[in-house]
């Protein structure tokens, strides 16, 4: 399906994979980064999975900075990078751990259990 810039500009960016909530309400971007990736990130997008080819000089220079060729000039391109960044991340694991706990018995003190009444004598437990 071949898409223009203007298509993919006119388009409203969400990622409800990552950000079911949106990009605003997550806390890992500013309002106007928010919003800039709303507008931008279908065009960025196509862009970094080689969707469409750049049609100009601006677009060459976001696939520079996404290469890591040259340094983020405004707003947008800072904004793609802090989302990929967020996105590849590593994933931190529970802080105790997945695995069951497992509390090995290796005495069998169990058959010599003392039963007391409750005089506290001590009560015969031997079948002889």
């Amino acid at each position: 399906m071949a898409r223009n810039k203007q298509q993919l500009l006119s388009r409203i960016y969400d990622d409800p994979k990552n950000y079911p909530y949106g990009f605003r309400r997550s806390g890992d971007f500013s309002i106007g980064e928010a919003d800039s990736l709303a507008k931008y990130g279908h065009l960025f997008n196509a862009l970094y999975k080689g969707e469409i080819e750049p049609s100009d000089l601006e677009d060459q220079h976001i696939m520079s900075v996404m290469r890591g060729d040259a340094q983020p000039e405004n707003v947008n391109e800072r904004a793609w990078l802090k989302y990929q960044s967020r996105l590849n991340r590593p994933k931190l694991g529970s802080l105790y751990g997945n695995k069951k706990q497992v509390v090995a018995d290796d005495d069998d003190s169990d058959n010599d259990i003392e039963l007391n009444d409750d005089l506290g004598d001590s009560i015969d437990t031997d079948d002889d």
